[in-house]
């Protein structure tokens, strides 16, 4: 360690966001970041602890100890060397990781102050490809292909690491451009796309091949290959199965976030198919991340008005004793998106949406109550009776995604990703693909023996 005081004379400084009045009218990333003084100066409040709950808490095996110490002494391609052993992709996880190893940091658990983790991961790896740290690699081709089918950040793990140990590796995606969730699911005030492109272009250039635009059917892949590697994520959205269902103006968030990053990236869909809050009064059902994502988005369409209802009760602010350490922190949470403007409310079930001329105008809301479980169990809804119409021209279902089913699989077939474990994080998806990438390996490696 550099500095094993700096913790107590050094305060938590985050990056920030750009103004809002600003960062409203664009679709650029939102969050800004500090010089490399301050930036190593945040490093150095890392105290190396002993048993470092931030590495056990990663989902990749992240060594944050170690690449903040190199940062802090100013080692910048060690200190990329180190994170790349774990993660193929901290542009991403710096980006859009929640920070489960922040959640975990001494610092978070002493003085609610943990070291800028996530932060300090993004810029080692600005820093990388800047300086030219990072240089397209070969690799010693073993013989063996294998075929990722879809290429979300598993996928992308998957090829990564497969290549990596000299398979022959093509990436299979149905959409029209590759990167999966990453491209097509994550607005851009989030994730550049270019981000996306700069590290394809460095994978293609390592040997991988990518084919977009191509559909593969589960129950007859392609042939050809030794191994697969499903990647194909969790597509299917959680609908809402009430009255007035059929009705127009009522879209899964995955439709409208989806098209405006293709109206970001130049296409310009249909009058009839474009979905745009532009004077409308927005309403957003599930309290989730993406939730959050069309509530910017609608704010940077210039919606009149956006309001973001949640079924569950209002987590309490800072810290929640009933998920404590080193459970996840069920406590109220606000984005950047929730700041550009919304209307937040929590236990309201929705009971029917009402329309006027074929066109959605408004949903019929209740109050619940929530009752705690004697035995330990799942707590128990309650409608109040305590009925309102909540105004909307536009409606927007962001309730999580259904946990999807696959056809009988071949033995050399695996699957990684939300396609195995249902929807989850960007970091896990990661994780899994990493994982998936041994298993199909040693799978190999037996098989010809």
């Amino acid at each position: 360690m550099g500095n094993p005081k700096a913790f107590l004379s050094i305060p938590r400084q985050e990056a920030g966001y750009r103004p809002i009045h600003d960062r409203i009218n664009d679709f650029s990333e939102v969050e800004q970041t500090l010089n490399t003084s301050d930036r190593k100066q945040q490093a150095s409040r890392c105290m190396d602890c002993g048993v470092p709950f931030c590495h056990w808490a990663c989902p990749l095996g992240n060594r944050p100890p170690e690449f903040q110490d190199a940062m802090y002494r100013g080692k910048w391609e060690m200190a990329y060397q180190i994170l790349a052993q774990t993660n193929d992709f901290p542009e991403f996880t710096g980006r859009i990781c929640p920070a489960l190893c922040e959640k975990a940091c001494v610092l978070k658990l002493s003085i609610d102050a943990p070291v800028t983790i996530r932060e300090d991961e993004a810029a080692v790896i600005e820093a990388a490809f800047r300086e030219g740290y990072i240089r397209p690699r070969s690799y010693k081709r073993n013989g063996k292909k294998v075929a990722i089918i879809g290429s979300g950040p598993a996928g992308l793990a998957a090829a990564n690491q497969l290549n990596q140990r000299g398979y022959t590796v093509t990436v299979f995606e149905k959409l029209e451009y590759i990167g999966g969730l990453l491209r097509f699911g994550i607005p851009n005030f989030k994730l550049s796309k270019p981000i996306i492109d700069r590290r394809i272009r460095i994978m293609e250039q390592e040997g991988i091949t990518f084919s977009p635009q191509t559909e593969v059917d589960l129950n007859h892949l392609p042939e050809g290959f030794d191994a697969y590697c499903i990647c194909t994520g969790a597509p299917q959205a959680r609908d809402l199965d009430i009255p007035g269902r059929e009705l127009k103006g009522i879209h899964f968030a995955m439709e409208m976030l989806a098209q405006q990053n293709r109206i970001v990236m130049g296409q310009t869909p249909s009058r009839e198919d474009r979905i745009s809050a532009k004077g409308k009064h927005v309403l957003v059902i599930g309290g989730g991340d993406t939730g959050s994502d069309c509530i910017g988005t609608s704010n940077r369409q210039q919606a009149a008005s956006v309001t973001q209802i949640e079924i569950m009760p209002q987590p309490p602010v800072g810290y929640n004793p009933a998920t404590p350490w080193p459970q996840w922190p069920q406590v109220l949470r606000t984005s950047s998106s929730h700041e550009e403007g919304c209307i937040r409310r929590w236990s309201l079930v929705s009971n029917r949406f009402i329309g006027k001329n074929g066109h959605v105008s408004g949903v019929e809301v209740e109050e619940v109550e929530w009752i705690s479980s004697t035995d330990g169990g799942r707590p128990t809804m309650r409608p109040t009776g305590k009925k309102e119409i909540i105004k909307a021209d536009l409606v927007l279902l962001a309730m999580g995604f259904l946990k999807p089913e696959h056809p009988q699989l071949p033995a050399n077939a695996f699957l990684a990703g939300d396609a195995a474990t249902g929807a989850s994080l960007v970091v896990k998806c990661i994780a899994g693909g990493r994982k998936a990438a041994e298993d199909i390996d040693r799978y190999l490696s037996q098989s010809t023996k």
